[in-house]
């Protein structure tokens, strides 16, 4: 394949790769209420870097850019969601487009260099009004590949927005891909798979009614605390922060068998670390409720094909418990597997409507009002199928993940973990500068992996206390009060409280 001339920008856009389409749109949805405020800080901080998530894969073996190019032009043909923008207005709309192109980049870059490519298409941010919520950038290192071929151990970056995409549905689309790019660029035909209209529709025939019951009875009556920081003075930064540590493999296994020991997920001892973390921080002897944000998959809904559905289903439920430290970890472990088996069965309920039948729609000024201002979030993503792997080794390729990056959300703090391919844990604290500083965030990110480490060693009677402990007189974390003139989102009334896919004439992004 002949090179382009290089852009002044430095990049190489791979062929195929052209602006996206302005074509007539065909139809348009309403945005299902999962997303609504999402869309909607989303479309007010375009380049802000928020809501957008990384994933980097090393390919190792032969690379065909222009087959590489074709094969993710054939799935955006296929796939709806690539080819998905949104409006701007009162009540946005989905608009579902009938041509799209993907952007695929090339860049000679290796070492520093990479991260930097990384960290600029981050902020680069998307422009949702137009299509294309995934760009994909092939990373090799400087020097090396001749023209139309890519160096053994190149990596391919994957860069996605929440306000359409999740990390299940992007690894969907990576299996598609490897599937056009074995078939020569052109991905072969299939049975059909479920996409956002059938979602919509789906949402659209669902009963809130016991779900209201469940959270109206779930939660306390009054505010529980929220932050796992002490209010503290401005801290005169800006932007989205992250700060990064990292348990071993060895650290990750006796944690993770601790936890099975107990018929508990791993993510259960995240939460209970981070409700111990938020107790910590208001200063109290008692036992108070305290409550943060958890991400679920939304995949657990009875809709044939969901598990294959490639689209913004991951969301955000409040998790709320009371923690006391006199009480036995045990039971605070219990409490919150046990509500996080309860909340299953409505992955589909959106934070909005809780604020909403609880009360506090209105409360609050950061995202999700009065329930939630920090958020864990557990990644976990499978390898392409064996069948796959097989037939990409056929091929002398073999594509594995190297790292993941989780998206900033629009609260102040967040607790992001993912396990790394030699089984260790990586815990990213990402936080909004202006709020937390950057040597608070790392000294919240220290103290999270501490308590962590601490778990397996603690004994079947422990008590909350006996944890916390060993944070010894070390300071909790500060937070900044929100600026007073900081734009801040709310959730914008909607004609109904319907979540259906409503078909609407065509309409340009």
């Amino acid at each position: 394949m002949a090179r382009p001339r290089r852009p002044r920008s430095g990049r190489d856009r791979v062929r195929g790769a052209t602006a996206p389409s302005t074509r007539p749109a065909r139809t348009a949805l309403e945005v299902p209420r999962q997303q609504y405020d999402v869309v909607l800080d989303s479309l007010a901080h375009r380049r802000s870097g928020r809501h957008v998530e990384q994933l980097t894969w090393r390919w190792q073996g032969p690379l065909d850019t222009g087959r590489f190019a074709a094969a993710w032009q054939s799935v955006t043909a296929r796939e709806s969601v690539l080819r998905s923008a949104l409006t701007r207005g009162p009540a946005p709309l989905l608009v579902v487009h009938d041509r799209a192109r993907i952007e695929v980049v090339r860049h000679a870059a290796g070492g520093a260099a990479a991260a930097r490519v990384l960290a600029e298409d981050r902020a680069r941010g998307f422009d949702l009004r137009r299509p294309g919520p995934l760009r994909v950038t092939l990373l090799d290192a400087p020097g090396r590949g001749a023209p139309g071929r890519g160096p053994s151990g190149a990596r391919m970056l994957l860069t996605f927005h929440h306000a359409l995409l999740d990390t299940a549905g992007v690894f969907v689309l990576l299996e598609e891909f490897c599937r056009a790019y074995l078939a020569g660029g052109v991905l072969p035909g299939g049975e059909r798979r479920p996409d956002l209209r059938d979602w919509a529709r789906w949402l659209d025939e669902q009963d809130p009614a016991p779900a209201r019951e469940l959270w109206s009875r779930a939660l306390p009556a009054g505010e529980p605390a929220l932050l796992p920081l002490l209010p503290g003075p401005d801290t005169r930064q800006s932007g989205c922060g992250r700060a990064e540590v990292r348990l071993s493999a060895a650290e990750a296994g006796r944690l993770h068998r601790w936890a099975a020991a107990r018929a508990l997920p791993d993510s259960s001892a995240l939460q209970a670390v981070w409700a111990l973390l938020i107790h910590r921080a208001q200063r109290v002897p008692g036992g108070l409720p305290v409550g943060f944000g958890v991400t679920v998959s939304g995949r657990g809904i009875p809709l044939d094909g969901v598990e294959r559905l490639v689209g913004p289903l991951r969301t955000t439920l409040p998790m709320i418990v009371t923690v006391d430290p006199e009480q036995p970890l045990g039971l605070l472990l219990a409490a919150l597997r046990d509500r996080a088996l309860d909340m299953a069965a409505y992955e589909w309920v959106a934070l909005g409507q809780i604020q909403e039948w609880t009360g506090r729609a209105a409360a609050g000024e950061e995202a999700g009002g009065q329930l939630v201002q920090s958020l864990v979030a557990v990644a976990g993503g499978p390898r392409p199928p064996a069948g796959l792997r097989a037939a990409l080794a056929a091929a002398g390729v073999r594509l594995e993940l190297e790292h993941a990056d989780g998206a900033h959300p629009a609260v102040p703090v967040a607790l992001l973990a993912h396990h790394g391919a030699d089984g260790s844990l990586h815990l990213t604290v990402a936080h909004d500068r202006a709020r937390v500083c950057d040597r608070d965030a790392r000294l919240l990110a220290a103290h999270c992996a501490r308590l962590l480490r601490l778990l397996p060693a603690t004994t079947g009677g422990a008590r909350v206390g006996e944890v916390l402990s060993a944070l010894g007189s070390d300071p909790p974390p500060l937070i900044a009060p929100p600026h007073p003139g900081r734009r801040t989102v709310r959730p914008r009334p909607r004609p109904t409280d319907s979540q259906g896919a409503v078909d609407r004439a065509p309409s340009q992004s």
